[in-house]
């Protein structure tokens, strides 16, 4: 008894010496809201949807549709656009030069940052190929579409699916820049991460190749059309996810374990 005894605590006390070590690393907080972000702007632009889509939106050569949609999608281009490129830019150009020395407590803060990056980039992915596909889905086996634009694809193809790759490529070059494991300079690109963001990136490039189809086909009410395989087989290509995370995970792993091992040891800088 005294023996199982003195091992529960020498594991209580490892543990709570991880959890010390851990102390301003992992910031769930900074996921939350994220996650949370995403949430509350993808369920206004679902209301504008429900309340200008049927009243505003059923032509496309009407001087209301310009109001509420053409005007919505010509905003969508010009924030994407900046957006793409400051954010990349700045990670880019702001990339350290530390790969080489960097601290075990820095490089798991890095890594956790990594992970907001991925479940943001996953949720958004989500909200484009689930949420608002299926509700393009049904929108067009109730009206027959008169353009490419409809209120539907000006969220969906214009708006959501750019906002995942921006989140995508933002991750990829994060990782890259920041974490000894992916230095580009020293191990090029990982696979695995290339597969996640180009795959879904490419579901975008594979509208122009459907739109094309549905003006000579109706194609609302047989959604296994050949002409639809290409957006099921480049959505797989998320299940590189797994290999990413077989390339993230045992890392996290080493480094909590080393952290929990000599806290005190180790440097409490974070970036």
């Amino acid at each position: 008894m005294a023996t199982v005894a003195n091992s529960t605590a020498v594991r209580t006390e490892q543990v709570e010496e991880t959890v010390g070590a851990l102390s301003g690393v992992v910031k769930l907080s900074h996921i939350g809201m994220a996650l949370a972000g995403l949430t509350v702007f993808w369920v206004a632009v679902r209301i504008y949807q429900q309340v200008f889509g049927w009243t505003k939106g059923l032509d496309s050569f009407s001087p209301e549709f310009r109001t509420y949609w053409w005007n919505l999608l010509l905003t969508e281009f010009a924030l994407e656009g900046i957006t793409a490129v400051l954010l990349w830019g700045w990670i880019w150009k702001s990339q350290p030069r530390d790969l080489d020395i960097l601290a075990p407590r820095v490089e798991l803060k890095r890594y956790f940052n990594l992970v907001m990056w991925l479940m943001a980039y996953a949720f958004q992915v989500v909200w484009a190929a689930s949420i608002f596909a299926e509700q393009d889905a049904t929108w067009h086996q109730v009206l027959v579409r008169d353009t490419e634009f409809t209120p539907s694809h000006i969220v969906l193809f214009y708006f959501t699916m750019p906002v995942y790759i921006i989140l995508g490529v933002a991750g990829l070059l994060y990782a890259h820049t920041r974490l000894p494991y992916y230095n580009y300079q020293t191990k090029g690109w990982s696979l695995p991460y290339i597969w996640v963001v180009a795959g879904p990136a490419l579901i975008l490039v594979n509208v122009a190749f459907n739109e094309w189809g549905h003006t000579f086909w109706v194609m609302e009410e047989f959604f296994a059309h050949p002409m639809h395989w290409g957006f099921a087989v480049l959505g797989w290509t998320a299940l590189a996810f797994f290999g990413v995370f077989l390339q993230v995970v045992p890392r996290m792993l080493a480094l909590i374990r080393e952290l929990g091992k000599s806290p005190q040891g180790l440097s409490k800088s974070a970036a």
